[in-house]
């Protein structure tokens, strides 16, 4: 059996981990929580990571490997015994990495408006930076895979949360998979593939039972952002013009 082997590169503080979930509820699907996240960590801020803005830092490094050609060869290309392995990826994860792994992958974008995205990026890590939200490593990798002949989907937070069920299964429809319903809800409490950082990043998650219906931000944008938000959103724009509607 050859195993299709999904990559959905996201930024923070989108839906990917709902999106997971959904990928979860399916008959034929394993998934796997960002397995990436420790090399990221180890690379950009050393073996003890003592200046990681990361909440749970020291636990992700001792949860799995900080060698991303490790991961590359074990996990991502690894043994699976399913029809289709999901892996919910940070785009800006991909630091130091030899990418040609992914012409061995489905390669999926999750984006989200900035202007949403920032804010609640802000209170977990504090003051962020165009490397941090993953949008010009989206932007780049997409142009790379379009040049080399995929077409990888785009998901925009928004559309997904107001038609997930038409959003998923276009999307199914591009990877060659059948849409199933179960992917339209789940149970409360968690999945058992979530990382160790879950209970500082997925706490809403965990309390739904499908996609909440999304809802516009209605609080001030933050000033000390106003920067950040001009870099983001030149990419947003650019990945959100082909995202499925």
């Amino acid at each position: 059996m050859q195993t299709k082997r999904v990559c959905l590169w996201s930024g923070p503080r989108n839906v990917s981990t709902a999106v997971m979930y959904a990928f979860a509820q399916r008959s034929d699907t394993q998934v796997i929580d960002e397995p990436l996240y420790a090399h990221y960590l180890h690379t950009k801020y050393g073996a003890d990571a003592t200046d990681s803005t990361h909440p749970g830092t020291a636990e992700v490094l001792a949860s799995m490997s900080t060698d991303a050609t490790v991961v590359i060869r074990d996990v991502i290309l690894g043994p699976c015994d399913r029809p289709v392995l999901f892996m919910k990826q940070m785009a800006h994860h991909l630091i130091d990495i030899d990418l040609s792994f992914l012409q061995q992958t489905y390669n999926v974008f999750l984006i989200r408006d900035p202007r949403e995205m920032l804010p609640s990026l802000a209170k977990v890590i504090g003051t962020p930076v165009l490397a941090d939200t993953g949008f010009k490593t989206q932007h780049d990798l997409l142009v790379s895979l379009r040049a080399a002949g995929q077409s990888p989907p785009i998901l925009d937070a928004q559309l997904l949360l107001e038609d997930p069920r038409g959003v998923l299964a276009r999307l199914c429809e591009r990877l060659g998979l059948a849409f199933e319903g179960s992917m339209l809800s789940w149970e409360t409490g968690g999945n058992a593939a979530d990382g160790v950082w879950a209970p500082y990043w997925y706490t809403n998650v965990h309390r739904s039972t499908g996609f909440a219906p999304y809802r516009p931000k209605s609080e001030p944008f933050p000033s000390e952002l106003t920067d950040v938000l001009s870099e983001c959103s030149t990419y947003y724009e650019v990945l959100r013009a082909d995202a499925i509607c």
